[in-house]
């Protein structure tokens, strides 16, 4: 239960906030806006409030607005051409289109902000989770639970400083200030290179000494500001990560079966939300950027593919023929589909295989 609920607030709220973000602009610059609505076609509630008929549909892996004069086969009265997507200026209809992605960058801006400003800034500790058999460190004599408070007497905190700290003298011998218990040592470890698996599941090649993190946090207390400016740069690296991963796709150096579909991000914020709700929040965070971003695709269908046509309309001084448009918006669309049902694939795959 817990799962079914916390993915229907992620999916419903994600979705929302992308569709507002149409929405709003749209009506800032004085667009009619004919349909809003949650999910897919067909319809099961629905309200007509002013000009706008509010639907809750039954597809739940999306959403749409619809504005007067969107599609170039529409018929806009004369009187309300002024109103109509199609006759605004270049630069306000990329706005409106940019206004979904932009919404979801700003809310996972505000939800980090959010978490970052009530519960601190979350940091694993230098606290040793476990050690490789065999490994530099368990040869040295280090054990799951030690802490590392220093490496070559520059004192450590984070794990984020003591991994770069360890691979940045190469494979020279390290002295390591540890402490066990109430008893404080040193101990020398001579890091080695190694082939390993890195986040995208690519084969990297790097300098370790064989222990990985516990899942033991710290926690910084920030003001607002800092909370804000953390929120942004997070906001920015998952992006960045986001983008990086979807190039590692493409150029194959990361397996098909590292995708996630609707299924996997439900395990997922089932999960989260078991951990607390500041964990939901920020897992929200980040999957409101991956949508930003796979939305902000050059692929005709998405806003990425209305930005394309948009920019090539700039260029050109003149909008794309409709014919050409439709063809791309077609091969577009297929592209998309394809890419669910492997998505679905790879879902359904991760449940059928065995546990570990």
């Amino acid at each position: 239960m817990t799962t079914v609920l916390a993915t229907i607030i992620v999916l419903g709220v994600l979705i929302f906030i992308h569709e507002l973000g149409h929405f709003l602009v749209a009506k800032a610059c004085g667009v009619r806006v004919d349909i809003f609505s949650l999910g897919f076609p067909p319809k099961v509630l629905h309200k007509q409030i002013g000009e706008t008929d509010y639907r809750l549909s039954v597809i739940p892996l999306g959403g749409y607005v619809k504005l007067l004069g969107e599609n170039p086969h529409d018929e806009v009265p004369p009187e309300l051409e002024h109103r109509s997507f199609i006759h605004q200026s270049l630069g306000r209809r990329f706005l409106i289109v940019l206004a979904g992605p932009g919404f979801n960058f700003l809310f996972a801006v505000l939800a980090l902000f959010l978490v970052f400003a009530f519960t601190g800034i979350p940091y694993l500790t230098t606290e040793i989770g476990g050690v490789t058999e065999g490994s530099p460190a368990a040869r040295a004599g280090l054990q799951k639970g030690d802490r590392v408070l220093a490496v070559a007497g520059q004192p450590m905190q984070r794990w984020e400083e003591l991994s770069p700290k360890i691979k940045e003298g190469g494979e020279r011998p390290l002295t390591l200030e540890v402490k066990r218990g109430e008893k404080v040592f040193s101990v020398t470890v001579t890091p080695q290179r190694q082939e390993i698996t890195d986040d995208f599941g690519g084969k990297v090649s790097t300098v370790l000494i064989g222990i990985r993190a516990s899942e033991e946090l710290g926690v910084d207390r920030v003001g607002p500001v800092q909370a804000f400016s953390k929120g942004v740069s997070s906001s920015l690296r998952i992006a960045s990560l986001t983008l990086e991963s979807i190039y590692k796709l493409l150029a194959r150096e990361i397996p098909m079966k590292t995708l996630g579909g609707p299924i996997f991000i439900a395990q997922i914020a089932g999960k989260q939300a078991e951990a607390g709700v500041s964990y939901l929040i920020h897992f929200m965070a980040v999957l409101s950027v991956n949508l930003a971003m796979l939305n902000l695709l050059p692929i005709p269908v998405l806003d990425g593919g209305h930005l394309l046509f948009f920019a090539w309309e700039a260029v050109r001084g003149k909008p794309v023929d409709i014919k050409h448009r439709e063809m791309a918006q077609a091969l577009g669309l297929m592209l998309i589909l394809a890419l669910m049902a492997l998505v679905f694939y790879q879902d359904i795959l991760r449940l059928l295989a065995p546990k570990p």
